[in-house]
């Protein structure tokens, strides 16, 4: 993979560009402000009386430079409306919606084919700094004891900070590596959740027909993906065609389904999981090709399908929790070297878990250690990854200012790359309706490293967030 740029010539006049975006923006904030008067005008005098509506929304703006060179990597403002109706019958209607402009343009260069997502989950992409985007769309409510939720939604599994365990029903956004909070960067899909009480149990049934995968940076995005550990590496000098994926597109026979029982027994909150479904995340398969101007490698993700079956279970001792979650899985694809494997993916079951111990020993204090392990059932040929990873995070939190000052830093590493994640962060909540913040997201790291590949993308991070 060719070496990120630093693009700073396409950021030397970004803000006439993106105008079109912002006034889009802009215009979906007017619009989200000026509905609920418009409601309660509609609901005077009528049947729709009984029908109650709740508007709220979110702007959001965010900035964030290259702490060596002092580029622009992202200045974002956000608007998220979300718009509640509720029924007679208790049933409630849940639309939110998010119009977004960056006048930097470097996390997403360019309009991404969006090659990974089904037609109807796409976003709407206004020239090369905006974009409109259906978030959530469903209908949820109370039928006798069972409980049902249909249309856009997230669905979350698992309950782990910074990497993901179980928390793999939705696909990701991966335009900004991890960085993102998970709730933003997760893509919702078009799904059924029904929930229905069996004795002390709860049994959570789901299906999702949205052929929906991660989306994966392109070539020259800030944190496009280079190391090995993701992405195929290929001969010095050989030249590389690059294919769309072969995306599972049958609604129904490539669609996902699973279940959770969950229950609570002498003080332990516990989940069994299973899921059958195309991991989001897929091999890079290799094929020697002959072209007009010389031999060359074709490079074409593909999706297989998975069976995951795990567990989550969490319970408090006086100040600790502990908690945890577990997932084998079935047939998943790991990056391989060519020389070893000369389609470039090897296969293998896999078993992944997390251990958890939160404390809240300390006044307005909370201490967080996670440690995570994967290990694969086989040990293919040529398979970059080592067949047992490791990896820990630590957290730590400290509330000030009766709550109003937070501060907080988290440490992601990985033991066999010797790379990681640093992330200091100051929050201030300047009124109930506005928060604003400042941090340092700072890799270290060998480039071959799922961190380490981020090295020269360290960041100043700031923002502030605008909610009623």
């Amino acid at each position: 993979m060719a070496k990120t740029p630093d693009g700073a010539g396409r950021h030397r006049a970004p803000f006439r560009k993106c105008t079109r975006s912002l006034r889009g923006v802009a215009a979906a904030a007017a619009l989200a402000v000026a509905l609920p008067a418009s409601a309660d005008e509609l609901g005077k005098g009528s049947w729709l009386a009984d029908v109650s509506v709740d508007l709220g929304v979110t702007v959001e703006a965010q900035g964030a430079f290259r702490w060596n060179d002092s580029v622009g990597q992202m200045g974002e403002l956000s608007v998220t409306p979300e718009l509640t109706i509720g029924t007679p019958g208790g049933f409630e209607l849940v639309a939110i919606g998010r119009g977004r402009g960056d006048i930097f343009d470097a996390l997403e260069p360019g309009q991404p084919d969006q090659g990974t997502r089904a037609p109807q989950s796409r976003r709407l992409l206004i020239d090369d700094h905006g974009d409109l985007e259906l978030r959530e769309l469903y209908l949820q409510g109370d039928v006798g004891d069972v409980f049902a939720r249909l249309g856009k939604q997230q669905i979350v599994w698992g309950q782990s900070d910074g990497l993901k365990v179980l928390d793999v029903v939705n696909p990701q956004s991966f335009r900004e590596f991890i960085l993102d909070d998970f709730a933003d960067s997760r893509i919702p899909l078009w799904s059924a959740l029904v929930e229905v009480p069996i004795g002390e149990t709860m049994l959570q049934v789901v299906w999702l027909p949205d052929q929906t995968y991660n989306d994966i940076p392109d070539p020259s995005a800030a944190f496009e993906p280079t190391s090995p550990l993701v992405v195929p590496s290929s001969m010095p000098g050989t030249r590389v065609i690059q294919r769309d994926p072969d995306r599972p597109s049958n609604v129904f026979a490539d669609s996902d389904a699973g279940a959770r029982l969950s229950a609570f027994l002498d003080g332990w909150d516990l989940t069994l999981n299973y899921l059958y479904h195309f991991p989001d995340s897929p091999g890079f398969f290799l094929a020697p090709t002959l072209t007009p101007s010389g031999p060359a490698v074709t490079v074409t993700p593909r999706y297989e399908r998975s069976h995951l079956v795990g567990g989550t279970f969490s319970n408090a001792f006086g100040d600790f929790v502990v908690r945890g979650e577990a997932a084998y899985s079935t047939n998943r694809l790991f990056s391989a070297s060519p020389t070893g494997d000369p389609d470039g993916v090897a296969h293998s079951d896999e078993f992944g878990y997390v251990l958890g111990l939160d404390w809240y020993g300390l006044d307005d204090t909370m201490l967080s250690a996670q440690v995570f392990q994967s290990v694969t059932m086989e040990d293919p040929t040529g398979m970059v990854r080592d067949r047992l990873d490791t990896s820990f995070t630590l957290l730590a939190r400290h509330d000030l200012l009766n709550d109003d000052l937070t501060l907080d830093v988290i440490w992601l590493t990985n033991a066999n790359e010797a790379d990681g994640l640093v992330r200091p962060k100051v929050s201030y909540k300047v009124t109930d309706d506005l928060d604003v913040w400042l941090g340092l997201d700072v890799f270290y790291g060998d480039g071959d490293g799922l961190f380490g590949q981020f090295d020269d993308q360290d960041r100043v991070t700031t923002g502030l967030k605008w909610s009623w």
